[in-house]
Parts: structure tokens; C-alpha cells; sequence
């Protein structure tokens, strides 16, 4: 089992920037990866960023390219995703998961094994 926890969500006004933390525990050595997946009201949850542990290699949505990045410390096996030039429409509840392989399927929440409870990130117009 692995358990994973987001951290640093908030109210911030439109332009500005907000980092998210992702701690996972338990028995990581089974994940291959870690991404963040975002959520609002009535609409599936949707893809945002990925990182792999091997490499650091990523994978962003279009939305975000350019303004958020995605970074991993595998030795505090935290994840976090630096969230710049914040728009309202970024607003949503992210949430962080481990996912137990690597590829273009990163993008897909059907890939993602372990889930946090969410954080919310509102931003304001």
C-alpha cells in the first residue's frame, strides 16, 4: 500500500503562483511514477503533469505547458508542482497519485494505483 498526501493548496489572485506537495509513503518502491490530476464540479478529473522517478522525464497537459512545472525528490519521495501565471480556470481540487508504470498512458487516471484526498487551489479573477 502506498499513501500519498497533497499539501499547499489555497485562494491566490489571477498572475500569481502557488507550489503543491505531494509526500508519498508505505511501500513506494512499486511506483514508477507520480502526476497530478485536477477536478471541478460536474466535469471528469483531468490530467495536469507527471514525473517519472528512472529519469525525470514529464509530461504536461496543453493547458498548463509553460506555466506549471512538475518536479520529484526521491529522497524525500515527494512530488511537487509549481503552479505559475495562474488563471481562474486552473480552479479545481488537485489531487496527487502513484502510478506503477511509465509511458504516454501517464496521461490516463486509469494508470494511477494510489490517490490523495485532494487539495483545493482557488484562483481569483
Amino acid at each position: 500500500q502506498v499513501r500519498v498526501v497533497e499539501s499547499g493548496g489555497g485562494l491566490v489572485q489571477a498572475g500569481g503562483s502557488m507550489r503543491l506537495s505531494c509526500a508519498a509513503s508505505g511501500r513506494t518502491f512499486s511506483t514508477y511514477a507520480m502526476g497530478w490530476f485536477r477536478q471541478t464540479p460536474g466535469k471528469e478529473r483531468e490530467f495536469v503533469a507527471a514525473v517519472s522517478w528512472s529519469d525525470g522525464s514529464t509530461y504536461y497537459a496543453d493547458s498548463v505547458k509553460g506555466r506549471f512545472t512538475i518536479s520529484g525528490d526521491n529522497a524525500k519521495i515527494t512530488v511537487y508542482l509549481q503552479m505559475n501565471s495562474l488563471k481562474p480556470e486552473d480552479t479545481a481540487v488537485y489531487y496527487c497519485a502513484a502510478a506503477p508504470s511509465w509511458g504516454p498512458q501517464i496521461r490516463s487516471r486509469h494508470t494511477y494505483k494510489y490517490w490523495g484526498q485532494g487539495t483545493q487551489v482557488t484562483v481569483s479573477s
